[in-house]
């Protein structure tokens, strides 16, 4: 029977197709796709995209495998860590060492920048042209000018800091009592904060010293961390070592208790806004956490403390022999004046609100690297 019906080519010869009807063969135009019909161009590009995805997924899944190799390494090594005991305590320090050295020596440029122009405000018109000034001066490693001190100070300083917080945060706690340190949990993280940076500025000043020096003399007087120290002592005694503690003191104490106090409110409040609990997210997400947190307490930590920083600055730099804390801080404040106090602000806001954003995510993500809970809202209760 199908011998009887004419083949579909015989027909579009002898008729042309439905399109032609009407028009020459020879003039009939390639159809066009309309907006709704799919573009066989873009199959390539969403191939690529699905394949880089899968990729991505691979190793971010390989890269999760392997840290939890590494962690449940660790943990073995270090045997069960209790909360609140000495091993916790010492992995808190730890913690708080990479923490803080890192981050801090990461952001010497900028610190170089905003030291200097505290320092003399006409020196640089802005972090780019300060920039490229001590590029062309100095070369790259110039614009890394002070990183060692830096490293050394901020490291021994977050050691100190970390570690001390959770000792004092526990202790005060306990000594509160659980009604009373729920109630005034914010005076708690502030008299912990308060406590710990009193102790870690004593391990941070001496460097701190070395640091100011070798960032305000263009060349830099020191060529390095130990030579700086050997050189003040050699003048000055290891007196001239702490004679800007006071200051630091002024500057440290109370961006620490805003860091660590608003910290701990700002999380608390993250989770008790998003759906569930804490325990409820995964690591990863509870280290997002911790850095949005960071960063936002770091805005407030770099208000509260710059007056204070500029005087550390101008001390260390411009500070005559003999020449007593309050002579100095009097003679430095007319020659600047309130506006003078707040120089450099901008910058500062931008590197200690990712300093401390950083210093947070990494702490914590230490602490979960080792079984430890992540830091924010009241202190836990015992296991």
């Amino acid at each position: 029977m199908a011998g009887l019906y004419p083949r579909l080519d015989t027909l579009q010869h002898s008729f042309g197709s439905p399109l032609s009807l009407g028009r020459p063969q020879s003039k009939l135009e390639p159809s066009r796709a309309t907006p709704l019909q799919a573009r066989p161009e873009l199959y390539l590009a969403c191939s690529v995209v699905d394949d880089a995805k899968t990729r991505a997924k691979k190793l971010s899944a390989e890269a999760t495998k392997e840290f939890e190799a590494a962690s449940q390494k660790a943990q073995s090594a270090a045997g069960k860590i209790e909360l609140y005991s000495a091993k916790y305590y010492a992995a808190c320090t730890f913690g708080g060492l990479i923490a803080c050295g890192l981050t801090h020596t990461s952001m010497t440029p900028l610190d170089l920048v905003k030291t200097r122009r505290q320092v003399d405000s006409h020196l640089y018109k802005g972090n780019f042209q300060g920039w490229k000034i001590i590029y062309r001066g100095e070369g790259l490693r110039g614009i890394f000018t002070g990183w060692s001190p830096t490293f050394f100070g901020y490291s021994a300083q977050g050691a100190f800091k970390y570690g001390w917080y959770e000792y004092f945060k526990k202790t005060y706690s306990d000594a509160a009592g659980p009604e009373a340190a729920h109630k005034y949990k914010t005076v708690l993280y502030l008299s912990a904060s308060a406590s710990a940076e009193f102790l870690a500025d004593l391990a941070l000043c001496p460097f701190e010293a070395v640091k100011v020096r070798m960032q305000t003399t263009i060349p830099s007087q020191y060529k390095g961390t130990l030579d700086g120290i050997s050189q003040i002592t050699a003048k000055e005694g290891i007196a001239g070592l702490y004679k800007g503690l006071v200051p630091l003191w002024g500057r440290q104490i109370p961006y620490t208790m805003m860091k660590f106090a608003s910290f701990e409110t700002i999380v608390e409040k993250i989770y008790d806004t998003l759906p569930g609990n804490k325990d409820d997210y995964s690591k990863g997400a509870q280290t997002g956490v911790s850095f949005v947190g960071g960063y936002m307490a770091g805005i407030l930590c770099a208000i509260v403390s710059h007056p204070a920083d500029v005087m550390v600055s101008k001390l260390n730099a411009n500070r005559k022999a003999g020449e007593t804390f309050g002579a100095v801080t009097s003679r430095v404040y007319k020659e600047i004046g309130f506006k003078g106090l707040w120089n450099g602000l901008p910058v500062r806001i931008v590197m200690i609100g990712t300093l401390t954003g950083m210093q947070w995510m990494i702490y914590d993500y230490f602490k979960i690297f080792m079984g430890l809970p992540t830091t924010g809202g009241a202190v836990p209760a015992e296991k």
